[in-house]
């Protein structure tokens, strides 16, 4: 497979062949990872598929792995939820759930990007990976380094939800806190790349680890029986994955194995770290960065890496971007998880409330079939909501108490009974 892609400049088009590298040293702009799709057509057909396991490895020919590379763990392959009551809820009839909150082994869709740039950390002879990251990345850098025999560090900015924090700890990866914004972890991870020689998934291995997102828009079209939805609906921090699950799709459709038609893709952020909707919604060809001040930490990107790459598709496709405030991100966390039983992190609160938000103004036809991408477990953020829900007063253990609980909790049901 390794002579079937390389790296090119999204900009100007030359080729880097394959490296640890994420920039064209030509003009400065980011690297992509290009197929090429008329051996792929003549190599693999969408029949190969039937047999193998449903994880991110059974599109093993559309991600940069190097021949004979053994792929470890079961990533992916999580449910795409068709939502009954939540539909009803917002007055649309078909409507989709991608939960990757139960994504193997971390709980995120990070596990995917991870899964890719590992591969690539391999190849290219790194023994110490790491990241910056807002969480869930460094959750899933420790857990795969751990399986892999890799040693990890990762950096984190030091205001990092507890949880996620603790998440990472346990596979025993070390954790440098940064006083600062992601932002600023960022810059700090690109020097370290360099003086280190070590393989930092989202900064000298970013080229390879973004295109494991793709394999959230493989499942997608697959799980709707090779069908390709109207519309979209997903978070954006750096802006990656929307592009990435664009790229799957429009791979799907040159490989003949879907139908070509128009998905409009819409982008999620908090109102609190909003620079790619406010683009969008401002009409501008660049955003302007901001510094973040919101609950959902692992959207906090005040300065997105494809920011402009992820707007300019929104509105191309005929999309659009919207961003919530964080009571509405606690409330739509509630409201996923009291109707499809999937309990998300505060990510999932913005891209749930935003398609709420989307539905309510008309963006959202709700004859078309829309798909709603969550990417990360609400174990992960408890402390955003964790006001929400206090303990109750401990009851005696007699079913007099509990008699009593009920009339003073549940009047109603406590009459009926009567």
């Amino acid at each position: 497979m390794s002579d079937l892609y390389e790296l090119r400049c999204k900009e100007c088009g030359k080729a880097w062949g394959n490296s640890a590298r994420s920039f064209c040293e030509d003009c400065f702009s980011p690297l992509e990872v290009y197929f090429d799709y008329d051996s792929l057509k003549k190599t693999v057909r969408r029949e190969n598929l039937v047999g193998r396991a449903f994880n991110m490895w059974r599109y093993a020919e559309f991600l940069p792995l190097q021949e004979g590379y053994a792929a470890r763990g079961d990533v992916g392959g999580t449910p795409l939820v068709a939502s009954t009551k939540l539909a009803a809820r917002w007055g649309v009839k078909s409507l989709f759930i991608k939960n990757d909150a139960v994504c193997f082994p971390s709980l995120s869709f990070k596990d995917r990007v991870v899964a890719t740039a590992l591969a690539a950390a391999r190849r290219f002879g790194f023994q110490t990976v790491g990241c910056s990251s807002t969480g869930n990345l460094a959750n899933a850098v420790a857990a795969q380094a751990a399986q892999q025999g890799f040693d990890a560090c990762v950096f984190i900015p030091a205001d990092l939800e507890p949880a996620k924090v603790l998440n990472t700890a346990v596979y025993g990866a070390r954790i440098v806190r940064i006083d600062g914004n992601y932002d600023h972890v960022n810059r700090l991870c690109a020097q370290i790349a360099d003086r280190f020689q070590w393989g930092l998934v989202n900064v000298n291995l970013r080229p390879y680890y973004s295109e494991g997102s793709k394999t959230h828009g493989f499942e997608i079209a697959e799980q709707l029986g090779w069908r390709l939805p109207d519309n979209v609906v997903v978070p954006m921090a750096g802006g990656s994955l929307i592009g990435k699950i664009a790229k799957a799709f429009r791979e799907l459709v040159t490989l003949g194995w879907v139908e070509d038609k128009p998905v409009k893709f819409f982008g999620a952020q908090a109102t609190g770290c909003s620079p790619i909707s406010s683009a969008v919604k401002r009409g501008l060809t660049r955003f302007e960065p901001q510094k973040p001040n919101t609950i959902a930490r692992s959207l906090a990107i005040g300065n997105p890496a494809d920011g402009n790459y992820a707007s300019k598709l929104i509105r191309e496709s005929g999309g659009w971007a919207e961003d919530v405030s964080d009571s509405e991100i606690v409330s739509a966390i509630r409201l996923l998880a009291e109707t499809e039983g999937i309990f998300t992190e505060t990510a999932g609160g913005v891209t749930a409330g935003v398609a709420e938000k989307l539905i309510r103004e008309g963006r959202i036809h709700p004859d078309e079939t829309t798909v709603v991408c969550i990417t990360g477990n609400g174990l992960k953020t408890t402390d955003a909501i964790a006001a929400e829900f206090p303990l109750t007063e401990a009851i005696a253990p007699r079913i007099e108490a509990f008699e009593a609980y009920l009339e003073s909790q549940l009047p109603a049901t406590a009459a009926a009974r009567a």
